[in-house]
């Protein structure tokens, strides 16, 4: 599979209102938002519960419409998904009638490719996410971080430029998720995609990131923009790193204002 160019992506001005379902009140989830992000650049978004992150995702991925603004990549407005995007969503989606192989040559089923064309690029993947042994186990044979390492490398083997990631690794327990954070840096190292990865949390943001991007209470605008001073790559010992340290805690004192600040019915 040839390695694609990485992709730029433009985010100018957007809103998204939802309607009321009773016919009442529309809510704004996002508000005029700004961001660009520079091929091959790892994004993080974070902000508090109900600002408008993964609503945000979808919108860069073409899944859902927005109101005003445009989202462009490389300069070309999007107009619904496509196959430079890939997700990884916190819920590891996985078919559970197909082994971990099969699984991963399901997005390139769907681009027609036939699996014989396709073993060596599968193979890659699953050597990539540490599952060489694993191939033909069912997902229900596989722990929480196994399947999450399989739904990662089903959109890696699509060879996408834009990896889209909803809070991946948010169902699994502190020291798997910190193994798998060292997993994806590592694996971001070997060809740099652009990614833009959801998160609540402000370590995992920081040891993954090359810029966090902090979002508001909602209606979601961005708060700011925080560039990742820190050495790569980035193994365990960047965790107690004075910098490591000091952008970790800022990123939970602004978060921490908000929440303080934000109406008793909108937390």
């Amino acid at each position: 599979m040839l390695d694609m160019p990485k992709a730029a992506i433009d985010i100018r001005k957007v809103t998204k209102i939802y309607p009321d379902m009773d016919g009442g009140t529309t809510l704004t989830a996002l508000d005029q938002i700004d961001l660009s992000i520079k091929p091959g650049e790892f994004v993080s978004l974070i902000g508090p519960s109900g600002c408008g992150k993964t609503t945000l995702l979808k919108i860069i991925d073409g899944l859902i419409p927005y109101e005003d603004g445009q989202v462009l990549i490389d300069d070309v407005a999007i107009k619904g998904p496509g196959r430079e995007r890939a997700v990884v969503f916190q819920s590891f989606a996985l078919l559970p009638w197909r082994t971990v192989e099969e699984n991963i040559y399901f997005g390139l089923e769907l681009r027609g490719i036939k699996k014989q064309d396709c073993q060596e690029t599968i193979d890659r993947y699953i050597r990539m996410v540490g599952l060489k042994g694993f191939e033909h186990r069912y997902p229900s044979q596989l722990s929480g971080g196994m399947q999450q390492r399989v739904g990662l490398a089903r959109a890696l083997a699509v060879d996408p430029r834009i990896l889209l990631m909803d809070e991946p690794f948010g169902a699994l327990d502190a020291q798997t998720r910190n193994l798998l954070q060292a997993d994806l840096e590592r694996i971001w190292q070997e060809d740099q995609k652009t990614v833009i990865f959801v998160t609540h949390a402000m370590d995992e943001a920081v040891f993954l990131s090359d810029k966090i991007v902090i979002l508001s209470p909602r209606p979601g605008r961005v708060q700011e923009v925080i560039d990742v001073d820190l050495p790569r790559p980035r193994g365990d010992d960047i965790r107690t790193h004075p910098r490591f340290v000091e952008l970790t805690n800022y990123i939970w004192e602004t978060l921490r204002t908000m929440i303080v600040r934000q109406p008793e019915d909108e937390r």
